[in-house]
């Protein structure tokens, strides 16, 4: 007869889980991903407000709208010169330095 754990291994995933490492990195990236998902929603409120697609908004930024998706995730670690990009390009501000 076969054991409760035994059924469960017959289940288990073949390649390892990576939950652990993801969580710790979210943790020690934690205070510029909070920033990036603020501005992510700024530039999603834009977007909705002008009727605007990511292609849009590439065409704008002078990117691709791969770039522009990952941005909107609110996972891409933006630079500098991309921050003043998007407030030239849709006109709304994204960064204080306050």
């Amino acid at each position: 007869m076969e054991t409760a754990v035994e059924r469960l291994r017959k289940y288990e995933a073949s390649t390892p889980s990576h939950w652990r490492e993801e969580a710790e990195w979210r943790r020690a990236n934690r205070s510029w991903l909070i920033r990036s998902q603020s501005i992510a929603m700024k530039i999603l409120d834009k977007m909705q407000e002008q009727k605007w697609t990511q292609a849009k908004v590439a065409e704008k930024l002078g990117c691709s709208q791969q770039y522009v998706s990952r941005i909107v995730k609110g996972s891409e670690n933006l630079s500098l010169e991309m921050l003043s990009r998007v407030e030239d390009a849709l006109g709304v501000e994204v960064f204080s330095s306050t």
